[in-house]
């Protein structure tokens, strides 16, 4: 019997990987998240599969749904939003299996910074602009942020922020980051990617708030903040340059006659 953990991707079910896909396929209990995962995932499920979700439940109450399944000999699929690399609490339920010596396994997703990038048609690391991001969030009820890991810290490296669970604290966002990119800078929000409800907000530090304010909203939404977002006026990458040299290109690469 193994726990997989599944990646379950922004929300569009067809955004779920094969793999992740073809687990759930073959395995007759799944848990998820009815809050945001959405409930076509899980017509992938088998036709008699034990559905459990863990909206409501405590992790107790997940791990002994865990240990039901393990005396069973059933496999669980556990879906996750996103990617189980980031604020999952993969770790937590990971660090309760091995107690146990129930088996376990990871696959990964789309995370929701990706999806979000594709939404809004961005590449987020523009040559000569920003060549980093920052994933990121801030302090919330679920659990505080280090100390030394704060927006102003992040800011001062220039690089795009993406900032997760924090859409309740924008008024602190733009007054954290406003002194080091400027009230000219683009800002993004983008709530729920890629669901049939999606949002896109597009603003400055200077305008976002009132954009915002306009455009309420509660939760599963990205800040995305830097000059990346919004810069047309960059020099191209010399990748394809006709004198950059690679492994799979020489310098001449004039067309054969």
């Amino acid at each position: 019997m193994t726990v997989h953990f599944i990646g379950a991707g922004p929300g569009a079910a067809d955004l779920l990987t094969l793999r992740g896909r073809d687990i759930l396929a073959n395995c007759p209990v799944c848990l998820y998240a009815g809050s945001i995962i959405p409930p076509d995932m899980l017509a992938f499920c088998p036709p008699n599969a034990r559905l459990v979700d863990t909206a409501p439940l405590t992790l107790d109450q997940i791990e002994a749904e865990y240990v039901k399944a393990h005396e069973q000999g059933q496999d669980v699929a556990r879906l996750h939003s996103g990617d189980l690399s980031l604020y999952s609490a993969v770790a937590e339920q990971t660090r309760r299996l091995d107690r146990l010596g129930i088996a376990w396994r990871m696959v990964p997703g789309v995370p929701a910074f990706a999806a979000a990038a594709a939404t809004l048609g961005q590449e987020l690391t523009v040559p000569g602009i920003a060549q980093s991001l920052v994933l990121t969030r801030v302090t919330g009820r679920a659990s505080a942020m280090p100390e030394r890991e704060n927006l102003p810290a992040f800011a001062a490296t220039g690089a795009t922020l993406i900032i997760h669970l924090a859409i309740h604290a924008l008024d602190k966002i733009v007054a954290q980051v406003m002194p080091f990119y400027g009230q000219d800078c683009p800002v993004a929000i983008v709530a729920r990617a890629t669901w049939a409800d999606e949002v896109v907000l597009r603003g400055t530090l200077g305008t976002i708030e009132a954009e915002f304010a306009k455009n309420p909203i509660e939760r599963t939404a990205l800040v995305l903040v830097g000059p990346a977002l919004g810069e047309k006026d960059f020099r191209e990458s010399a990748l394809y340059s006709t004198d950059y040299h690679r492994r799979f290109r020489g310098l001449d690469t004039a067309p054969q006659q």
